[in-house]
């Protein structure tokens, strides 16, 4: 008989006749969910010490336990050896694989329960309660992300109908979003509801306001009275018109004018749609989707659903560059909001699909971007220097810079001043020869946190303070919050702790005024505010951000910052809170981040 272990909501075991009896003990439980969710198999003694410190005998109550798992089961070969085997044998199932693998049919993302391991707590075993936190926001994130998945290409795919049952429960899940009210909006008008539509708008603003103060951005409505990607007049047909339309769109993106860009992008879709051609519909749909997810803020949640019709169309048409595009663009809007999984799915059908070095070169680049943003070191800098070499032999020079660019933010990170000095120099030199200036504020803003470092506060000055200047002129919150954060550490060094802490309040206004925010840049922005606040002793002001961070790093899967939480609050006197870094910093390869536990233990 099949057995489902159902550990969303109030953890059950299933069998095809019904529920079976449980395991005895609610460490049990905490038990099979840490080994189910381990990026590798435990070792004994560490699960021993994390559940069963204040037994007599710690790893004679985890052989117990684990013999009782086996006979719930049914299942005697399990959870063996040490370290212990994590795999579940034939005939077992669990809910957490509709998450953890993206699912052939979505249906059963609409039963999942409510949060990991509802109604369980081990008062006794504080590491283990923070790692339980911790998942239980990212594996809430990556449920709400597989929905939103699910009605997107039911969106695209036409069943918007069908579409609106995944929205409505991703909206019910995070009602604080507005991107998620956006696609319930949108669902709604396309399955030709407007009136439902217009309710859900209503709903939206009362929620934003009274919970958050915030007044919706001009998406939210756009999106009842136009499908994604519509022309502001009507189509005409000809293959010509959509060839002059989506190049002259691609020409003003390129040269900065991004709403007439826009605007082109848009007519170019609806002549292609007039004149049936699908290869370059996809195409021209393509083209949009990326100029929305990239040129204009705030407008992730249309670029998206442009993007998974534009793979329906490129797929349908076989034109294979298209798919690739659209996959690679879908990969990167998850990854700005930190949905990992979901971005690494569509990052991984990119690579399957690209057949040349300039296609692998900008895949591997947002590869490398979402591995920096988790933490994961070595898999960045494997992604970021393929990506490089490749730009380089395509001679896609802006790829390039780009790539460099974060690359010397994996470095860093990682406190490899050395290691960050040559790719920084590389994408500013780049970047200026191109005359990139929409870029230009990144790789600046990382030039002065350099400098910084490094003491050299003149250089670093002057560096941030253009990069703000330019960033203020293109309207790019990323870049507006990442120089501010710098002038904020940087008039602190100089110990001007009044105007600093005005420049990270700054910060966090600018990265955070636009729903699709690129999130591990407000995670950044709230770490060094925090870090600051405690270096004024101002440990009210740090208390009230560290719970932010906290829970922002957990849902974005950002996990170095998670441990920086954790650091910040033991910093605040939390004597539990330095145990639980160093648990959740266990496989994070930086060695910047070992030092700062170590110095943390010290003080």
């Amino acid at each position: 008989m099949a057995l489902t272990i159902r550990l969303l909501g109030p953890p059950a075991i299933e069998r095809d006749s019904g529920p079976a009896p449980p395991p005895r003990g609610r460490k049990a439980w905490a038990l099979l969910a840490y080994l189910l969710l381990a990026d590798r198999p435990p070792g004994r003694r560490h699960l021993a010490e994390l559940l069963f410190s204040d037994a007599d005998d710690p790893l004679g109550a985890l052989r117990w336990t684990l013999a009782e798992l086996r006979r719930v089961l049914g299942a005697p070969g399990l959870l063996g050896g040490d370290p212990v085997a994590t795999a579940l044998g034939p005939g077992l199932e669990v809910d957490l694989q509709a998450v953890t693998v993206e699912p052939a049919d979505p249906a059963p993302l609409l039963e999942l329960g409510g949060e990991l391991l509802e109604g369980i707590s081990i008062a006794a075993s504080p590491a283990f309660e923070s790692w339980l936190v911790v998942e239980r926001h990212r594996l809430a994130a990556a449920v709400e992300a597989r929905l939103r998945q699910a009605a997107l290409s039911l969106l695209a795919s036409g069943r918007a109908e069908a579409a609106v049952a995944y929205a409505a429960r991703v909206v019910a899940r995070n009602p604080l979003e507005e991107g998620n009210h956006e696609l319930l909006v949108r669902s709604l008008a396309a399955a030709g509801d407007r009136a439902a539509a217009l309710r859900q708008v209503a709903v939206c603003e009362d929620t934003l306001r009274r919970e958050l103060g915030i007044e919706p951005s001009a998406a939210l409505r756009d999106a009842v009275a136009t499908p994604a990607g519509s022309p502001v007049r009507l189509p005409v047909s000809g293959r010509a018109a959509v060839a002059s339309q989506l190049e002259a769109g691609r020409a003003a993106i390129a040269a900065g004018a991004v709403q007439a860009g826009i605007d082109c992008l848009r007519r170019a879709c609806a002549d292609a749609a007039a004149c049936a051609d699908r290869a370059l519909h996809g195409q021209a749909l393509a083209a949009l989707g990326g100029a929305l997810v990239h040129a204009v803020r705030g407008r992730d949640e249309e670029g998206a659903a442009v993007l998974h019709e534009a793979i329906r169309l490129a797929t349908g048409a076989g034109d294979r560059p298209t798919a690739v595009t659209a996959h690679r663009e879908l990969g990167f809007v998850e990854v700005m909001a930190g949905r990992r999984q979901t971005a690494e799915a569509w990052l991984a059908k990119a690579s399957a699909l690209a057949e040349t070095d300039d296609q692998l070169a900008a895949i591997g680049g947002v590869r490398g971007m979402n591995a920096t943003d988790m933490g994961d070191y070595p898999t960045a800098l494997e992604h970021l220097q393929g990506s490089v070499e490749r730009a380089r032999r395509a001679a896609n020079h802006r790829q390039q810079a780009w790539s460099l660019a974060n690359l010397a933010r994996a470095h860093l990170l990682r406190d490899e001043r050395s290691q960050a000095a040559a790719p920084i120099a590389g994408a500013l030199e780049v970047v200026r020869e191109q005359r990139w200036m929409a870029f230009l504020p990144w790789p600046q803003a990382l030039k002065g946190e350099l400098d910084l470092r490094a003491g050299h506060l003149d250089a670093a000055g002057d560096e941030l303070e253009h990069a703000w200047t330019l960033a203020c002129q293109l309207g790019d919150p990323c870049w507006e919050g990442m120089a501010a954060r710098g002038l904020g550490l940087l008039h602190a060094t100089r110990g001007d702790h009044a105007t600093g802490t005005a420049w990270l309040a700054e910060a966090h206004t600018r990265c955070n005024r636009v729903t699709d925010r690129y999130q591990w840049v407000s995670a950044y922005v709230l770490d060094a505010s925090i870090a600051a606040a405690l270096a004024r002793h101002d440990h009210a002001g740090a208390q009230r951000l560290v719970d932010t961070l906290a829970s922002l790093a957990a849902r974005g899967d950002m996990r170095e910052l998670v441990v920086r939480a954790h650091l910040h609050r033991a910093r605040l006197g939390d004597p539990t809170a330095l145990a639980s870094a160093r648990l959740l910093a266990a496989g994070i390869d930086n060695p910047a981040l070992t030092r700062l536990l170590d110095g943390v233990q010290a003080g």
